[in-house]
């Protein structure tokens, strides 16, 4: 048997063990305690056994837990040492990086990126510039950017000599004011947003549009606004949901929750990394920061591994 597990996981097992709590994990871990719980079912397929067992305060491991964690402790130590050269490299990079980034890109991906990067390699200075898609590709192409996150049809002539890299999404989730019917459910069917009404994005020609769920007969549009935050305002006072993909959904307002559908629609846009010239090692640092970020916030609606 072949032990296939993810570094999260181990460490969600490690941090469940010292609090003896999924709750108290997810909050030293900064995770969802839903994600929490799903590293765990994950690590317990892999393995074939029940990690955690009911205890008198909390859970606590069973004999096949403990033997994961000893072997685990000694692995994520290893990887903590990896990442701290890694890092005391990456701080010796530096040089100007000008990025550019569709709106949804700004509302969490991006800051958080950026958070990231600071950290690893603090003399890389990035000039974030928030352009559409095809303003984008057009500056990649004449040289005013030296990285790009857009969304495009996989296989699209509009990338045509550049080179790629595809960034984790996640699905498209719905945002529901608090107080909604649908709030705090589990996944719901597409047939419980019919007769809702909807705030939906309005922007240039060629950047990706949220509102309206795909494939409902007749919606009704509320509102229509141009940036997140009004959006997602209209959402909070009660005006209608709106589609919000899952990179964009950590960064909701009080007042708004997301909700999962049981049946994703296919997303015919992809989140795609661009360059037009071979990365220098201060991009090649922005470009890791990017990916590594849109894993963690994707990884929250991820099915289970």
């Amino acid at each position: 048997m072949t032990l296939d597990v993810s570094s999260p996981a181990l460490r969600s097992l490690r941090a469940i063990a010292e609090s003896g709590s999924f709750t108290a994990a997810a909050e030293r871990l900064g995770y969802t305690q839903s994600a929490v719980s799903k590293q765990v079912r994950a690590l317990e397929t892999a393995a074939g056994a029940t990690l955690f067992v009911r205890a008198p305060r909390g859970v606590a491991l069973t004999a096949a837990g403990r033997a994961l964690l000893q072997r685990a402790e000694v692995v994520l130590d290893q990887l903590d040492a990896a990442e701290q050269d890694i890092a005391a490299l990456g701080a010796r990079v530096g040089g100007r990086v000008a990025l550019g980034g569709f709106p949804t890109t700004a509302v969490d991906l991006v800051p958080r990126a950026l958070a990231l990067l600071r950290t690893s390699t603090p003399d890389v200075d990035v000039d974030f510039r928030q352009l559409s898609t095809p303003a984008q590709l057009r500056q990649l192409r004449s040289g005013r950017l030296d990285l790009g996150v857009v969304a495009v049809n996989p296989g699209s002539a509009d990338l045509d000599g550049l080179a790629t890299a595809p960034l984790p999404s996640g699905p498209l989730l719905v945002a529901v004011p608090a107080g909604h019917r649908l709030a705090g459910t589990g996944p719901v069917a597409p047939a419980d947003l019919a007769g809702e009404r909807w705030v939906v994005g309005q922007g240039e020609a060629g950047e990706p549009q949220f509102g309206v769920w795909p494939g409902l007969p007749e919606a009704d549009v509320a509102a229509r606004a141009r940036d997140w935050s009004t959006r997602l305002g209209y959402v909070a006072a009660g005006l209608g949901v709106t589609s919000i993909p899952a990179l964009a959904a950590a960064a909701v307002p009080a007042g708004v929750v997301t909700v999962q559908v049981a049946q994703p629609v296919p997303r015919p846009r992809r989140l795609t990394l661009a360059w037009a010239h071979e990365p220098g090692p201060a991009v090649a640092a922005v470009r890791e920061a990017l990916t590594r970020t849109a894993e963690l916030l994707a990884e929250p609606w991820t099915a289970d591994r």
